[in-house]
């Protein structure tokens, strides 16, 4: 079983965190309102604008003439606000929340980008013990639901190319093992969906599908978390059916938005 990389910290600095998860909102979607970082962060207005007057202080934010804020220097402007990721964001929104609803337990969506995957969009459950929102986070791409899902659809040149060694000369640690790697994302292909266990999080399972564009490509992954106490495979079909059945109604309100 690979190490898993991140385990949230024994102490977390709210405000911090709060700060941090601001910015990569403006960094990834390219621009946001006080009122709409005060949401997503779940805090008060005056306390969301205290946050992006310091993103703001320290070039991490920039406000324009609109009184919107966006991504400043520190972090390079990021696409307009009609970006894909802010748009499969704002279409995935309803149906992560359906998700939560039937099956009780935590939501993502997740894009990747070249060995990385990120989350754009994580929606809680309800229950005491769960898994917390990842959205914003970053990991590898052959760690995560998604990230295979998605890695699944390239070639295997194109695949060469991301995990090229050249690329992982100060840390070839980090790159995988592409021969055990392409015979898990040839199955992957044959079942249509991903099963994480514990490959990005110790106590962390993940069953996942692709959410695919009108052409058939593959634009985002869409996952449920799970404490791996809760999981058992039994519950393996309703999952995927729930999933599948998901993704489809969000890559038909992906193609009604276009």
């Amino acid at each position: 079983m690979d190490k898993p990389l991140k385990t949230p910290p024994p102490y977390p600095i709210a405000s911090v965190d709060h700060a941090l998860r601001a910015a990569t909102i403006l960094q990834m979607e390219g621009g946001a309102t006080v009122s709409q970082i005060a949401e997503r962060l779940g805090v008060a207005r005056s306390t969301a604008h205290r946050i992006l007057a310091m993103l703001v202080y320290r070039d991490f934010a920039v406000q324009d003439e609109d009184r919107l804020y966006r991504a400043g220097p520190v972090l390079e402007l990021a696409a307009h606000s009609q970006s894909l990721v802010s748009r499969l964001r704002a279409a995935a929104m309803p149906h992560l929340h359906r998700v939560v609803d039937l099956l009780g337990e935590t939501a993502n969506l997740t894009v990747r980008t070249g060995d990385t995957a990120r989350f754009i969009a994580s929606v809680e459950c309800r229950q005491a013990l769960r898994v917390g929102s990842r959205e914003g986070m970053v990991f590898p791409a052959h760690r995560t639901t998604a990230g295979l899902l998605l890695l699944a659809e390239l070639s295997d040149e194109e695949l060469a190319e991301v995990y090229a060694p050249e690329r992982y000369r100060d840390r070839p640690a980090d790159r995988p093992d592409l021969d055990r790697l392409r015979t898990e994302l040839t199955r992957l292909r044959r079942n249509g969906f991903a099963v994480n266990k514990e490959r990005s999080e110790r106590g962390l399972i993940a069953v996942g599908v692709p959410v695919r564009d009108r052409d058939g490509t593959a634009l985002a992954g869409l996952s449920v978390s799970m404490p791996s106490v809760r999981y058992a495979s039994h519950r393996l079909p309703s999952l995927v059916t729930a999933l599948s059945t998901a993704a489809l109604a969000l890559e038909d309100d992906l193609a009604e938005r276009r």
